[in-house]
């Protein structure tokens, strides 16, 4: 400081400036390149792309030959800093450092599909996908490496990793690692969704199968997207949390962003569902099918978390809000096919006593098969009367719900372009292949809007 005061002691005598101030622990990035005067929008990409990776300028200077453009950054963004302008001006990959919660079935296969197109996507697209911290809530483990964990071997370190889990730690550690964050949220965790308004303000993106955050409070689910405002580029992308991987959330925000307006939504959201009354016609009890799906491995471990509903309006409600209806879970009306005598039985008892109940759907049944018409278990959203609900309803064999098969999801969109002739989407709306697909999208998605290129390299 006291040779600084002293190379400056006229303009401080004199007043031009004021005072000298010393700021510790800061970096110079220099970008230095011919002509940069003749080429529009160089300096603009290099601020563009710090502010993306959440980078604070503290200063800046240009050189007289225009060669030269400098910035004072925080030395703890440094390596962010540089490789967040390195890939901007195409001179190294994207990086998209990733942090994965919960390594169950589907995290484990969202691993696996990184680990397949990692090579292809750094080649054609230039985004390289780091995976730099896998954490439950008992554990985590993090990276060692600028090149995140090694994901052919990552199994059997988690495994013997004794590192305790914590999610500060956790966010902490990825922010160091990456100049753009990207935490996949591959739980049902209430706990976990509670922290997406922590990171997306950080600017840490968000991907999730997860429905708790975009089902909860009205307030809560605002409060989100605020917090996407205040993070500065960050992104909250949730394609999975209705149909696995179908196109169902982009689908409603591509019609929507156009001018589209929606009139209904009707939807088979459950798999479990839709195989069960793809086989209940009411010749074999609707107990047995319930049963045969439960051996098959289509229900949860208690049944009763599919039949009663509450999955299928919480993708009611994702989908309502995403129209612009301002729905709570509470709201809607459910059709619960757990007979409030068994509502708190255990499992077993409720899988004994369950026959005792099927008169009531057998009954339905044979009523719709009279018709010409089979029952499914359809979640309805009406734009119009800005209505929802969760129905056991009847449809001939020629419309689309009465010909689905199998446990496939299905959507029908009513708008005004296409409401003579529904705009459908069908398909697996349940495992983990396609669920994992769905979440890997939504980070490529997040690649896209930090500058990943849109087409191949070599084409």
């Amino acid at each position: 400081e006291r040779a600084i005061r002293r190379a400056f002691s006229l303009e401080l005598s004199e007043k031009i400036i004021s005072a000298v101030t010393v700021v510790p622990s800061v970096s110079i990035l220099a970008m230095v390149g011919e002509n940069m005067q003749k080429i529009p929008g160089v300096c603009a990409r290099l601020f563009d792309s710090l502010s993306s990776a959440g980078v604070n300028v503290v200063a800046m200077a240009q050189g007289s030959s225009e060669r030269n453009i400098s910035v004072v950054i925080k030395s703890e963004d440094q390596i962010r800093a540089l490789r967040a302008a390195h890939s901007a001006f195409y001179l190294s990959y994207l990086t998209m450092g990733i942090g994965l919660v919960g390594p169950g079935v589907v995290g484990s296969v969202l691993v696996k599909q990184i680990l397949e197109q990692r090579e292809d996507l750094k080649r054609e697209f230039g985004v390289d996908i780091q995976v730099h911290g896998i954490l439950t809530s008992k554990k985590m483990l993090l990276s060692d490496s600028p090149h995140g964990l090694d994901l052919e071997t990552w199994r059997a370190k988690f495994d013997a990793c004794i590192v305790p889990g914590d999610v500060k730690k956790f966010a902490e550690h990825l922010k160091k690692q990456a100049p753009h964050v990207v935490i996949c949220d591959c739980t049902s965790s209430q706990d976990i969704a509670n922290e997406y308004e922590t990171w997306l303000s950080q600017g840490i993106s968000v991907t999730t199968p997860n429905k708790k955050a975009n089902s909860g409070s009205y307030e809560k689910y605002k409060a989100i997207r605020r917090a996407q405002k205040t993070g500065n580029h960050s992104h909250f992308f949730y394609e999975a949390n209705v149909g696995a991987g179908l196109p169902v959330i982009s689908t409603i925000r591509d019609l929507s962003r156009t001018g589209d307006k929606f009139i209904e939504i009707q939807g088979i959201f459950s798999g479990t569902l839709s195989f069960i009354f793809n086989e209940f016609d009411g010749s074999v009890p609707f107990s047995t099918i319930v049963k045969q799906a439960k051996d098959a491995g289509y229900t949860e471990p208690d049944p009763r978390d599919d039949l009663s509903g509450t999955d299928v309006a919480r993708k009611v409600v994702i989908l309502a809000r995403e129209i612009g209806l301002q729905v709570e879970l509470g709201d809607i009306p459910v059709k619960s096919l757990v007979p409030k005598e068994l509502e708190k039985v255990s499992v077993d008892e409720f899988m004994r006593r369950l026959p005792e109940f099927d008169k009531e759907l057998a009954d339905m049944a044979s009523v719709a098969a009279k018709k010409g018409e089979k029952l499914r278990y359809v979640g309805v959203i009406n734009a119009v009367d800005k209505k929802c609900s969760v129905e056991l309803m009847q449809y001939p064999a020629t419309h689309p719900f009465g010909a689905l098969k199998g446990s496939d999801n299905i959507v029908l969109f009513r708008t005004v372009r296409y409401n003579k002739q529904p705009l459908t989407v069908r398909g697996p709306g349940a495992g983990a292949e396609v669920t994992a697909g769905g979440i890997f999208a939504d980070i490529l998605r997040v690649a896209s809007y930090y500058g990943g290129r849109s087409a191949a390299e070599d084409l």
